[in-house]
């Protein structure tokens, strides 16, 4: 590399080769990472799950990462998140002179093209299998309107999807309408009365970042269905694209 990439949010990142030792503060991006170049992944969070059984050197979770142990790993690069760490975080790791990467993903199209320059300018890669058949995927028009659809993210106090959020994009190129797409919140906090109506067709009980189950969620609806899915589906960009695509398409 003979000139320092840029991140999506415009910021250079000094990298003079292809990263080779990466600390990944995003779980999906670790998914990813740990699927096309385990052996350049050297740290992940404590929430950085998938795949099963990934051995690497855990530095906290993802809005409390531990720096000291972070920069003892001696990475060329760290990827982090617009939304999920925060900016304090990102400014001491750089001031400490750790490059570090981050993703800024409100939509199935931007996480698509974050991916692909993530690989391509950091990793020094081409698109993987996966994200190449991703696009192909979410490259059609949504199909007709399947119908009105809310999507609690936490319980006590209920708190739901609300606009310029990925899930409520991949919802919208699903064909849903996301019931709560307005406002100036991209997670509101909602009256259960007014979740539970009759002219919503469907709430979705994601896994995370509340763990709703079948006895903890569906129980305090009674006017609308729900259904308990996946919330890596609903809310990972990498490669859950691909699954989310062909579970929730159907």
């Amino acid at each position: 590399m003979t000139t320092s990439p840029v991140d999506d949010l415009g910021a250079g990142v000094p990298l003079p080769r292809p990263a080779s030792r990466i600390v990944s503060l995003v779980p999906s991006i670790t998914e990813a990472l740990a699927t096309d170049v385990p052996d350049r992944l050297v740290g992940a969070t404590d929430w950085c799950t998938r795949p099963a059984g990934l051995a690497l050197t855990r530095v906290r979770g993802t809005k409390n990462p531990d720096l000291a142990a972070i920069r003892a790993l001696a990475p060329d690069l760290v990827v982090a998140n617009q939304e999920e760490n925060r900016e304090l975080d990102v400014r001491r790791l750089r001031a400490a002179g750790v490059p570090v990467w981050v993703t800024a993903i409100e939509t199935v199209p931007q996480a698509l093209t974050s991916l692909t320059r993530l690989y391509d300018q950091a990793l020094g890669l081409a698109a993987p299998p996966w994200l190449t058949r991703a696009q192909r995927l979410w490259s059609g028009p949504p199909p007709a309107g399947r119908g009105r659809v809310a999507v609690p993210v936490w319980r006590d106090p209920w708190m739901v999807v609300g606009p310029r959020t990925y899930t409520g994009d991949l919802l919208h190129r699903l064909g849903w309408s996301n019931a709560y797409d307005t406002g100036s919140e991209r997670y509101p906090k909602v009256e259960l009365a007014d979740l539970d109506r009759p002219d919503l067709d469907l709430v979705l009980l994601p896994d995370e970042p509340y763990v709703f189950t079948a006895d903890d969620g569906p129980e305090a609806f009674c006017r609308v269905p729900t259904r308990l899915v996946s919330g890596r589906l609903l809310t990972w960009y990498g490669p859950a694209m691909v699954e989310a695509y062909e579970v929730l398409a159907r």
